[in-house]
């Protein structure tokens, strides 16, 4: 297996200069000191779990751009571009695809009059793709994505605007493994949830304010924001070896840990290099 391959940007410009999210208030200022040696402590722990770390130049008046989550979904050689909701972040687009391209992958965008927010909202649990929609992507972008990469979708519509992004409220394990906030989520959603993925770690209501939903996998360690004990006791009995790093700095502008990393080989989750059907 090849060594987990990660973009991370490092947080130059990083603050709280809009307010998109119920999360982010002008009001609460981001230390910007502080924030910087989060984002420091997160690199490291990540090389430390065996991830090597690519990083995007930093552009002064994007302040999200820190969130490489949400530039694209990566499919092994390909990257479907995120088109951002929210005015504030349209402007991340030519910079990630600039950066994308330069490394070699084959970008393809989805139309303009849909909107569709990357690893944010599209997540692989096996070789399903689950996809959050309603509060920043579109189901129909979605269906559209999966027509694409010949996998199948199953869309989630997301009911609580704290948990706007999928990646907030669930997080794939393994094939077959994931965790999740169960209020995130509308009754279908529940219910396809149940009965398409095995295992459902639930997360309780203090862990989810905490973004416990919001962690990087790296084999078998999983990395969370700190605060979140009964999840990392769930993960630990459930043979993974869960960390924690404080990145309070980045709640404040609704993001965690996923959000600061998108995973340039594909998620592990995904096990894309043994599904022939997916190339």
């Amino acid at each position: 297996m090849t060594e987990p391959h990660i973009l991370m940007c490092p947080p130059d410009y990083y603050g709280i200069e809009y307010e998109i999210n119920p999360w982010m208030n002008r009001q609460r200022q981001s230390d910007h000191a502080l924030a910087v040696r989060q984002w420091s402590a997160l690199r490291t722990l990540l090389e430390a779990s065996g991830a090597h770390i690519s990083t995007l130049e930093p552009v002064k008046g994007l302040p999200d751009l820190v969130f490489t989550a949400n530039a694209a979904l990566i499919h092994q050689r390909r990257a479907i571009l995120a088109h951002f909701r929210h005015p504030q972040r349209q402007g991340e687009e030519p910079f990630d695809e600039a950066w994308l391209t330069a490394q070699g992958f084959e970008v393809e965008r989805v139309p303009s009059d849909v909107y569709f927010e990357g690893a944010g909202d599209a997540l692989f649990c096996g070789d399903t793709l689950f996809a959050g929609y309603r509060i920043r992507s579109d189901a129909r972008g979605h269906q559209q994505i999966g027509e694409r990469l010949a996998c199948r979708v199953i869309p989630l519509e997301l009911v609580d605007p704290y948990y706007y992004h999928l990646d907030t409220c669930f997080c794939p394990l393994a094939p077959g493994r994931a965790i999740y906030y169960p209020p995130a989520f509308d009754d279908y959603g529940l219910r396809a949830l149940r009965e398409s993925v095995e295992e459902l770690i639930p997360v309780c209501d203090d862990e989810a304010r905490r973004f416990a939903c919001n962690a990087v996998v790296v084999g078998r360690t999983v990395v969370t924001n700190a605060g979140c004990p009964e999840l990392h006791a769930q993960l630990r009995a459930g043979g993974f070896e869960p960390r924690e790093t404080p990145l309070d700095e980045f709640v404040k502008a609704g993001g965690s840990a996923k959000c600061l990393t998108l995973r340039l080989d594909g998620e592990e989750a995904a096990s894309w290099r043994d599904c022939d059907r997916c190339h």
